[in-house]
């Protein structure tokens, strides 16, 4: 679940850098959020994409 959960975070968040660059950066308040939602996991032991991840039956 961690693996996969990283793999997901690492993704959006290079999509974001490029969407960034590339198309406008204001998709930079999109990596902020990734950011800041890894951030808040790191307090609170819980991500809302464990969540969905978990409903989808990932172990």
């Amino acid at each position: 679940m961690e693996r996969i959960l990283r793999g997901i975070a690492g993704t959006f968040l290079l999509i974001s850098l490029l969407l960034a660059h590339f198309v406008s950066p204001l998709w930079l308040w999109f990596t902020a959020f990734i950011g800041l939602n890894l951030l808040q996991s790191a307090f609170t032991n819980w991500c809302p994409m464990m969540t969905i991840l978990q409903k989808l039956g990932i172990k």
